[in-house]
């Protein structure tokens, strides 16, 4: 599980690189290119598709490596007994969240099949929100493989509280 861990990790660093560089090239292409009198037609469209697809690799990302907006003080507050519990029950809810998010997306991609980028005639609309389904799936992967890390966290939980005393 940890060499999966690991794996997934490195693959989805090397895309978020890949997607950072890539808008950052494409960025100063189109600033040169408008400052020379002779901008790019596709700019701003394919920006704002690659920063789209960087946001949810990214997402991904930060879910792998549990970086992602939390409260665990509120579980460490709760009794011994019940932390692993609502841990469990938050991973669960973001789960059924990001798979409905990825279903959404995959019936979304039905719906766009036959639309094409405004600037780019030949690309389909479709193979630009295919970030949806696949950076979701990559999402619930990250989340699932994370899931024992953030149990083990809510089981160590924080130092007990004043007047708590530690089982013996």
């Amino acid at each position: 599980m940890k060499r999966l861990h690991r794996i997934v990790g490195r693959v989805l660093e090397g895309i978020v690189v890949v997607l950072m560089v890539g808008l950052a090239v494409e960025v100063l292409l189109g600033v040169t290119y408008r400052k020379l009198g002779n901008a790019l037609v596709w700019y701003d469209e394919i920006a704002s598709v690659t920063l789209a697809w960087l946001t949810y690799y990214g997402a991904a990302l930060a879910a792998l490596r549990g970086a992602h907006i939390g409260v665990p003080e509120l579980v460490n507050l709760l009794p011994r007994a019940w932390r692993v519990a609502f841990a469990c029950l938050a991973k669960a809810l973001a789960i059924t969240f990001i798979g409905l998010m990825s279903y959404a997306g995959w019936m979304v991609l039905e719906v766009l099949a036959t639309d094409m980028l405004v600037s780019l005639p030949d690309v389909p609309v479709s193979y630009t929100q295919s970030v949806i389904p696949v950076g979701g799936a990559l999402f619930l992967l990250a989340e699932l493989l994370q899931f024992p890390d953030a149990i083990e966290a809510a089981r160590r939980g924080s130092e007990p509280l004043v007047g708590e005393s530690e089982p013996g």
